[in-house]
């Protein structure tokens, strides 16, 4: 058996950059290998300056600066912080952060005698490939995109399971804003004043006649309200969708910002999570991990959608509401059921699109059942996907 292999300081450091990313901190390639010049200045036995040189880096608000000391501590001490579960499923090797830096000192001792051959210094190209900017290739399997790596293609178009950049986020809250606009708003029975309006307002109208003694001078018109078709997500969470669950919690978290979706996650049972996908803290994701965590139990898409269409938005759905599930439609429940629960749900006068993380539709027996009741199936494996969705989103 192969021993896996060894972890090398730059990439503990780019780990750590990574982690700083994950809870919002702005730490790009420059900030890096400034923290990585700041541990070979201080060494292995100063980490008290080195921690301040750091934080002083990667810190540019009043809730970075508070933040640091958890994220610090979690990464270099954990044995002093509590566990946590992450939806990812990966785990860290252990670090020490004297180690880390006491090697990096022992690598620049050893390449000491290459400094004077032509080309980028050993830190710096152990800083330029352990870097999240670095180009590596998203199809090895050896690639550091899950720890940070990047590829050459356009991040917004890749980006799956991985950290997301600040701008990337706000990409992906556009790309949800074009979507929601062209959503096709709902006729009301109501009427509303608009100066371009074709329906004379007579009540409007009579009252500012009032001001010209009675005289029709200033007609005021009017247009049908429309309202914008209500959005409903429910994102399958289950231990066979763990590597795509960060992907439709974030695409989730952007349509219920921008089109005020109701957000539902669902594994054994379902949950609702709107309130939290409101709101971006460490404590919330922490939240909202839990609350995605899978039982191992398998996946009850009918008994959640049944438990949807019943209880949870039996108020809200109508004619031209969206309802988007986010799965791979491998159900534990009985092939036949989930026919039943989609009808449940068309029954109301909502709209069905089914997102699915493969090329090709699902081979599943129940999904196969109820695709009478689906009005389009959708691949969503990486954000190219939305992007090339938003043209049949109507």
């Amino acid at each position: 058996m192969n021993a896996a292999p060894a972890i090398t300081p730059s990439e503990r450091l780019a780990g750590f950059a990574a982690l700083l990313r994950e809870h919002g901190l702005t730490v790009g390639v420059a900030e890096q290998q400034a923290m990585l010049e700041a541990a070979l200045l201080f060494g292995p036995l100063q980490e008290g300056p080195l921690q301040a040189a750091w934080r002083a880096l990667a810190c540019h608000s009043q809730r970075e600066w508070k933040l640091w000391p958890d994220v610090y501590e979690r990464f270099w001490h954990p044995e002093k912080s509590r566990g946590g579960v992450k939806v990812s499923g990966q785990t860290r090797p252990s670090r020490n952060l004297r180690q880390s830096v006491q090697a990096l000192h022992e690598q620049m001792n050893a390449a000491s005698g290459a400094a004077s051959l032509p080309g980028p210094s050993p830190a710096a190209s152990h800083a330029a490939s352990d870097s999240p900017f670095a180009s590596q290739d998203p199809q090895d399997p050896g690639s550091p995109r899950a720890q940070g790596g990047a590829s050459r293609t356009e991040a917004l178009h890749q980006r799956d399971d991985q950290m997301w950049m600040p701008q990337e986020l706000s990409a992906l809250r556009q790309l949800a804003r074009q979507i929601t606009a062209r959503l096709q708003p709902r006729p009301t029975r109501r009427w509303r004043s608009a100066p371009g309006g074709r329906r004379l307002d007579l009540r409007q109208t009579l009252r500012r006649s009032v001001g010209w003694g009675g005289e029709l001078m200033q007609p005021a018109w009017k247009v049908r309200r429309e309202e914008p078709p209500r959005l409903f997500i429910l994102a399958d969470v289950s231990r066979s969708m763990e590597s795509h669950a960060a992907l439709f919690l974030r695409v989730a978290r952007a349509f219920a910002l921008e089109a005020d979706a109701r957000v539902f996650v669902f594994h054994t049972r379902l949950a609702e999570v709107t309130p939290l996908m409101h709101r971006d803290t460490p404590v919330i994701q922490e939240k909202v991990n839990a609350v995605t965590a899978g039982f191992g139990g398998g996946t009850r898409i009918a008994a959640s959608l049944q438990d949807f269409a019943r209880h949870h938005a039996r108020a809200q759905l109508h004619r031209g509401s969206r309802v988007w599930v986010f799965s791979d439609g491998f159900d534990t429940d009985e092939p036949d059921l989930l026919a039943a629960a989609l009808q449940e749900v068309r029954a109301h006068g909502a709209r069905i699109t089914w997102f699915h993380p493969t090329r090709q539709v699902p081979a599943a027996a129940a999904l196969q059942r109820a695709r009478p009741s689906i009005d389009r199936f959708l691949p969503l494996a990486s954000l190219a996907d939305l992007v090339a969705a938003r043209h049949v989103l109507h």
